[in-house]
């Protein structure tokens, strides 16, 4: 087993994918933006979605950023998260197709977690992530049991991730490493997913 050097290099084996992963927090409602919808876009409940409905969604989100936990957990455990009573989903549909997915986890009332959230390729640069992200705040912090909102993103994810986070108010708290096997290798995803991480066969 190879053991991380905290001080240089440790080496990933081929087969293997290496994420840096960042949590952010904000333990106040930051001021709200007033956003109006994009024309034509609204957010409509998703109340549990069964997996057969839900994975395209996700994959079309999170395919290009190798979003592959879902996607490789079976299917009747997925459906049960999809279910939880402390879960809400949203989505945003624009000229009746999903665009944006908005899943928030409620399990502790205090800590609430932005699971998952992003839109597909075609809807970015038109401002819609900024509004979505404005209606994931306020579902949070509507709530007065909320004390604190948080999430977590990697260097899999898109690379404006981070600082839209920092932009919509989450602060970095923490980073930690993250070594899995390759989901492009285990048929998961395809192979050409994630194109910025390039593949490496073991």
């Amino acid at each position: 087993m190879t053991s991380l050097n905290l001080d240089g290099y440790t080496a990933v084996p081929a087969g293997k994918i290496a994420f840096v992963v960042t949590f952010l927090e904000m333990t106040a409602r930051p001021v709200p933006r007033a956003l109006p919808a994009p024309e034509g876009v609204t957010l409509v409940p998703w109340v549990k979605p069964d997996p057969e409905t839900y994975l395209p969604l996700f994959r079309a989100v999170g395919d290009d950023w190798l979003w592959f936990s879902r996607v490789r957990m079976p299917r009747a455990r997925l459906a049960a998260v999809l279910a939880e009573d402390t879960r809400t989903i949203h989505v945003a549909m624009a000229d009746g197709e999903p665009v944006g997915l908005l899943e928030l986890d409620f399990a502790d009332p205090a800590n609430v977690e932005l699971a998952f959230f992003g839109l597909v390729p075609q809807a970015t640069g038109r401002g819609l992530g900024r509004w979505l992200m404005e209606a994931g705040l306020d579902m949070a912090w509507a709530r007065p049991q909320t004390r604190r909102f948080f999430v977590h993103t990697c260097t899999g994810d898109s690379p404006s991730a981070l600082g839209f986070y920092r932009s919509s108010g989450f602060v970095p708290v923490s980073r930690s490493i993250e070594i899995v096997d390759d989901p492009r290798l285990l048929g998961v995803l395809p192979e050409t997913a994630g194109a910025h991480i390039p593949l490496l066969r073991p």
